[in-house]
């Protein structure tokens, strides 16, 4: 039973493969009518992203053979569309660059493809063109973990709930806490509150929620609401224990900020407690300050409450 399940996946798989490479003009001989191959656009695409790639750089970034790309890129040489300079570190490897005509060959081919996509994106709505997009960066997330990892894209997406996603955010909240501070049901009724609050009554100029993906799961949330004139409110911060450590809770914090700047707030304020240490160390570390305390006895423990202010 396993074997046929897996089968099926596999022709999925498969079948999609077919579909988007003729989709996309993969199987035609030059790509996107221009003079080069798939392979050629893509290594000229690296090297448009690139000040200094060396072949070693690009065989590992593309997945390509070295004999394939040196032959690929001595046809550019060729074509003095790349230079190659020798490392002062290490005269075995050389730094890649495009020319001035190398640039000029591939703009055409950027500006063509950039209009196929959007031409394939101008016949969905905008519901399905948002669907697209969702599903490619699921599985760009997916697969990404059996492929040669880029340093520039981070291990997850920040994205806006979707339907279900304050549920999950109120039972996040209080699993987690039962579990790691034995809070108990007052908070799942405080987080519930103050989820419908923010669904209620949302004012897209001024506030925000984040959902934080990694692999196709929830592993963060975040959300920025208006408090009073010119001051905004941080709420309910959560990271996943599964995805702590990889800077979520920091950029999910950083969003906010930002996004307080653009709408205009003058400050930030958040109420947080002294066993919370790992969102205190977020929260210094993005320059929110202690302002007061007060012990406490709620939800079942001693606590000690806490609230934090940023001024821009």
């Amino acid at each position: 039973m396993a074997t046929a399940a897996l089968a099926h996946k596999i022709a999925a798989v498969r079948r999609f493969n077919r579909f988007y490479t003729q989709k996309i003009g993969v199987l035609h001989e030059d790509w996107l009518d221009s003079q080069f191959t798939l392979a050629e656009a893509r290594v000229l695409y690296e090297l448009t992203r690139r000040e200094r790639a060396t072949a070693t750089d690009l065989a590992n970034r593309l997945g390509l053979d070295a004999g394939y790309l040196s032959r690929i890129l001595g046809g550019f040489h060729k074509r003095r569309l790349i230079t190659r300079k020798t490392s002062p570190d290490d005269a075995r490897q050389s730094f890649l660059s495009l020319t001035a005509r190398g640039r000029k060959a591939f703009a055409p081919l950027e500006k063509h493809s950039t209009a196929e996509v959007a031409a394939m994106l101008a016949r969905l709505s905008k519901q399905g063109q948002s669907r697209l997009v969702e599903a490619l960066g699921d599985a760009e997330t997916l697969l990404g973990a059996t492929s040669e990892p880029d340093a520039a894209a981070p291990a997850y997406r920040l994205r806006a709930p979707r339907p279900g996603g304050f549920g999950w955010i109120v039972a996040r909240h209080a699993e987690l806490y039962a579990q790691e501070y034995g809070w108990r049901e007052p908070f799942e009724g405080l987080c519930a509150q103050i989820v419908a609050d923010f669904v209620n009554n949302f004012d897209p100029r001024l506030e925000r929620c984040w959902i934080a993906e990694r692999g196709g799961e929830n592993v963060g949330t975040v959300m920025l609401v208006k408090d009073k004139p010119g001051v905004a409110r941080l709420r309910l911060l959560l990271v996943e224990p599964k995805a702590r450590g990889l800077g979520i809770g920091a950029r999910l914090t950083e969003e906010c900020i930002r996004f307080a700047r653009k709408a205009g707030y003058r400050s930030i304020t958040l109420w947080t407690h002294s066993v919370l240490t790992g969102a205190r160390h977020i929260y210094e570390k993005a320059g929110f300050t202690l302002t007061s305390s007060e012990p406490r006895h709620t939800w079942g423990r001693d606590v000690i409450a806490e609230y934090w202010d940023l001024k821009f």
